[in-house]
């Protein structure tokens, strides 16, 4: 750590504390050239994992987002908030596992779509229905039919 009063690069730390918060460490340093004491702050630095829009832009990952999606589509009926809260788990893993820490949002909507489809054939329409932006009844009676043709995975 470089001297802030007379440049020398060699310091001893005097006292080390944890912020109130906890997010990072105060540690009070004395310069091993002028004998001056100094403080620094330590603190982990977070890189957000982001979520890359349709149209290009990019937006921070939200675990509550993805939950709101999920109690939209499953109000009403039979889903426990258990496994809400797994595929919700499964979705966040899914993000963090990204190499560049950014995950298109279609492969988010396509693993929500897919398990919403194990968990509750309605909750699933409702999801697609706006993940897909049907423009008309029909597009919606396409994905119905679809469903109704494909066996339960």
């Amino acid at each position: 750590m470089k001297c802030p009063f007379c440049g020398h690069l060699e310091d001893k730390v005097v006292d080390s504390r944890e912020s109130k918060e906890g997010d990072s460490i105060r540690r009070r340093r004395e310069c091993l050239g002028c004998q001056r004491r100094f403080t620094t702050y330590e603190r982990v630095d977070e890189i957000p994992y982001m979520v890359v829009k349709k149209d290009g832009r990019r937006e921070r990952f939200e675990r509550q987002k993805v939950m709101a999606g999920l109690l939209r589509a499953c109000e009403k009926r039979p889903v426990s908030m258990t496994q809400l809260e797994a595929v919700a788990d499964e979705i966040e893993a899914l993000v963090m596992d990204s190499p560049d820490r950014e995950c298109p949002s279609s492969r988010i909507g396509e693993r929500v779509m897919k398990r919403l489809r194990e968990l509750d054939k309605v909750a699933y329409v409702r999801f697609a229905s706006v993940y897909l932006d049907f423009k008309d009844v029909k597009e919606f009676m396409d994905e119905l039919q679809h469903l109704l043709r494909t066996p339960r995975a």
